[in-house]
């Protein structure tokens, strides 16, 4: 008489795909973060060593970046990045929470803060280079200014096509409560935006603003 075998433990464990995909993906993203963390401290700390190392005459960071008007309309706009991530912070939940409304609305509300931040450094960019000119090719400031906000720029600009693409999945009805672990990576990547802000704010418009 034969005896019957006690299925394995492969068998009684049935694979977790989706699982697996979100703990690979949430590693690749910190990976990410990781890498991304180096290259702005290695700009910011290229920036901070050259400053000052400019010929007399050429313009300087408190010539361009005069405390009294230039850092405040920076403010002014570092405030509407800054409070985006609030806003993309109360998307997820809503998401997650199944209210696709309220989640798109407060993903909008994020792309509309985040855009009004860049368009704001197109206009700061406009006015040092008309009636400052200042750019990249003047000085070691220039470069170094230009090079480091304008990759942050760069970076503002990539997480706002990923969230526009997002709102338009929304907007078509794609969107589900199933995907709020996904788009909260996504939220990931936007908080990096706006803390790497704090620490260019700091370095570009106060400590280096000699």
């Amino acid at each position: 008489m034969s005896t019957l075998k006690a299925p394995s433990l492969a068998a009684q464990a049935p694979p977790e795909p989706l699982s697996q995909s979100l703990n690979t993906g949430k590693c690749g993203m910190l990976c990410l973060i990781a890498s991304e963390i180096a290259f702005f401290g290695t700009l910011l700390a290229v920036y901070l060593f050259y400053i000052g190392k400019d010929p007399v005459g050429t313009p300087t960071p408190s010539e361009t970046l005069d405390i009294s008007v230039a850092p405040l309309k920076v403010v002014f706009n570092s405030i509407f990045l800054l409070t985006s991530s609030i806003w993309v912070t109360l998307a997820v939940r809503c998401l997650a929470r199944g209210s696709i409304k309220a989640f798109a609305f407060w993903w909008l509300l994020t792309i509309l803060f985040g855009l009004e931040f860049l368009v704001g450094t197109g206009f700061e960019w406009y006015g040092m280079i008309a009636d400052q000119g200042l750019t990249i090719r003047t000085n070691l400031f220039g470069s170094g200014f230009y090079t480091v906000v304008g990759f942050h720029a760069a970076h503002v600009t990539i997480g706002l096509f990923l969230l526009s693409l997002v709102f338009v999945l929304t907007c078509i009805g794609r969107m589900h409560q199933r995907h709020a672990e996904k788009v909260e990576l996504l939220s990931w990547y936007w908080h990096f935006v706006d803390g790497i802000w704090i620490a260019v704010f700091t370095i570009v418009y106060i400590i280096g603003n000699y």
